[in-house]
């Protein structure tokens, strides 16, 4: 399922328009996203939590030549699922 599926999914669900859907679905992530770059977690019970994880700086190899190349220090978001959604599944 891509975005738009979603959000036609979502104004099906709900009788909500396919706009206000739009704007709920890029509300959801923009508070997910604001709250994580805060270092905070999104709890979503039973759905799961999203959080922000830092993966620490080490070597790789380029796979082409060999080489020892640096790879910097990343931050990137974390997902657990929650019971239900496991169980949904």
């Amino acid at each position: 399922m891509n975005k738009s599926e979603l959000i036609r999914a979502i104004s099906e669900k709900t009788d909500m328009s396919l706009a206000d859907s739009g704007r709920a679905v890029d509300a959801f992530w923009e508070v997910v996203g604001e709250t994580l770059k805060k270092d905070e977690s999104v709890t979503l019970v039973g759905i799961g939590t999203f959080s922000a994880k830092t993966r620490a700086a080490r070597d790789g190899r380029n796979p082409q030549t060999g080489e020892v190349i640096k790879i910097a220090e990343k931050r990137t978001v974390g997902f657990k699922a929650g019971k239900l959604l496991n169980e949904s599944i």
